[in-house]
């Protein structure tokens, strides 16, 4: 998937369809001079229902759909015959989508089942029709209900994507180098920052055919947790993923500062997120020699918080292991 086709924010109008008015017919036949009421019941408008698809990965088939409308219940007639149900409309969305109501921006529902079927617009009641009100006081009601306008709501759908593993660091880390080399996905790769600027998706074959998803979060900055910078709007991705792998390059100034300032805006975004698994990978490491990294063991097992491993995504180094891990962490539930 290419990242201009990557839509994980999109806002729409939805109308359910009205109901059908109730019918006031009064019975007639040739040797029947009164026949007394015999009007249908209006059909359902049709509803706006949002349904859950687990082929689809993004909110790209819906970019350019601003309006989905639902048909209008059909009115009732004679015979006591009931107007046919408006026409539903089905919006298929992928799972992770959370809908939310564009002017209050109050969460209304997320998808997170394939088949999960979510009625955001409901349409309209149809009438009664006059047979309902017969009674031995009024033997010839001819009168009816109409039917019940349909809803008309502005919401927003938001994808956060669904995926076993976030990688998380800052701008230019070597993410996309990675997911590039563990799995089949081709983001873009460029030496300067904020080159990833839609989420990438990667499948990670491991052993005996299983596998694990990897989702390539655009990097974050310092203070992304207030709206600097782009990395905000991204970091809702990684709100459902089990594990965190953060991405640090063996050339940063202070490796430990680095890891505490993702740490950091991780928990002023949503505090939450710091209950998840993680695990640190010190990216580029095939510039260390054999002392360099010794020496930076040492200073780790003594500063950083967290389990670290060494890797190398050019010069294919530390890979295997780091799938190993990651598949631990993953599956330490199943082997308990």
């Amino acid at each position: 998937m290419t990242e201009g086709n990557f839509v994980d924010y999109v806002k729409i109008h939805v109308s359910s369809g009205n109901g059908g008015k109730g019918s006031a017919h009064l019975h007639r036949e040739k040797y029947v001079a009164k026949g007394g009421p015999d009007g249908g019941d209006g059909g359902r408008g049709g509803h706006v229902i949002l349904r859950g698809n687990k082929n689809l990965w993004t909110l790209f088939h819906l970019k350019f759909k601003r309006h989905v409308k639902a048909g209008h219940g059909e009115h009732g007639s004679k015979q006591r015959s009931t107007g046919a149900d408006g026409q539903d409309e089905i919006i298929e969305v992928p799972l992770g989508t959370v809908i939310r109501d564009t002017e209050t921006q109050n969460i209304l529902h997320e998808i997170t089942e394939d088949g999960q079927e979510i009625i955001v617009a409901e349409g309209g009641k149809g009438g009664l029709g006059n047979w309902h009100f017969k009674s031995s006081t009024n033997q010839t009601p001819r009168y009816a209900q109409p039917g019940i306008p349909g809803e008309e709501e502005d919401i927003t759908l938001e994808l956060k994507i669904l995926a076993d593993v976030g990688l998380v660091g800052f701008p230019n880390a070597g993410k996309s180098t990675l997911l590039s080399v563990i799995t089949a996905a081709k983001p873009k790769i460029a030496d300067y920052e904020f080159t990833t600027l839609k989420p990438n998706l990667g499948i990670v074959e491991y052993r005996d055919f299983k596998t694990f998803v990897v989702a390539d979060i655009p990097g974050i900055i310092e203070g992304a947790a207030e709206g600097k910078g782009i990395g905000h709007r991204f970091l809702r991705h990684i709100e459902r993923n089990s594990t965190l792998l953060f991405l640090i390059p063996a050339d940063a100034k202070d490796i430990k500062e680095q890891y505490e300032i993702l740490v950091d805006e991780l928990r002023r975004y949503n505090p939450e997120l710091l209950d998840k698994d993680r695990l640190v990978a010190i990216s580029k490491s095939d510039m260390l020699d054999a002392e360099l990294k010794a020496e930076m063991t040492t200073q780790l097992d003594r500063e950083l918080n967290a389990p670290y491993i060494f890797i190398s995504s050019v010069a294919q180094q530390g890979l295997t292991q780091l799938k190993d891990k990651l598949w631990e962490m993953l599956n330490k539930e199943e082997s308990v």
